[in-house]
This record gives structure tokens, sequence and C-alpha cells, in this order.
């Protein structure tokens, strides 16, 4: 991404504008078959729900978001099942906030219970055990 400074020629007033290179991204295969373009806002929407009340700054979440579209630009595909994406999308958020991630995980994989909202939060504190 490129940061430039620019000003009006009619008013002078300053503003930055962000160009980013236009690459292309594979299309994205839903649950249901459907397919649509891969989308890095609506990535930062759902990291900006699970972060939503956390100490998180939008600067890192707009760095994971650009660190997923960057992984699925380098794959290469012409197609990647959105079930990838999700787990790219937990994968990050586990290691930047362990309760963001249990937000998205529990919405991403449907949770019916608190049955398994508790198994994934046990499998989070054997992890934290395991690397103190």
């Amino acid at each position: 991404m490129i940061r430039r400074r620019r000003e009006c020629l009619k008013c002078q007033r300053r503003f930055t504008t962000y160009e980013r290179i236009e690459a292309v991204l594979p299309m994205v295969v839903k649950k249901d078959g459907r397919r649509e373009p891969f989308d890095r806002l609506k990535i930062l929407s759902g990291l900006k729900k699970a972060c939503e009340k956390r100490p998180v700054s939008i600067q890192l979440l707009e760095e994971v978001a650009s660190r997923i579209e960057k992984k699925f630009q380098e794959l290469g595909e012409t197609e990647v099942p959105s079930k990838l994406v999700g787990e790219e999308v937990m994968r990050e958020l586990r290691d930047l906030d362990q309760v963001a991630y249990v937000r998205f995980a529990s919405v991403y994989q449907e949770f019916k219970d608190i049955g398994q909202f508790m198994s994934e939060l046990k499998e989070l504190l054997q992890e934290d055990r395991k690397n103190p």
C-alpha cells in the first residue's frame, strides 16, 4: 500500500490517499456453492466485530487483513473454499487476542450449545499451559 499526501487545487486543503496494487484474488466458494470475489473489507469487518471492545488497534487489524489477503494472493489459486478463509482468520485471531478468537469461532463454527463453547475454551487453556 502506498500512502500519499495530496492537496486540493481549489481549497488548498491537504489530505492523505492510500493506493493499493490491484491484484488478482481468488473467488471464494461458499458452503452452499455460491462464488463471490475475495473481499478484504469483509475480513476486516469480521475482525473488527470479533475485537470490539478489546485492546486491539485498527492498525493491527489492518495488518492482519493484509497478511490474510497476501496469503491468498500468493496461493495462486482461482478459487478457495470459504472454510479456508475462515480458518486463516481464526488462526490469526488465536495469536492476536484469545477472547476475540473465541467470539469469532463461536459464530464461524456455529456453536450449538455451551458444551462446544467450553470445549474450545479448554483447548485454549491447555495450549496456554504448554506455551507459558
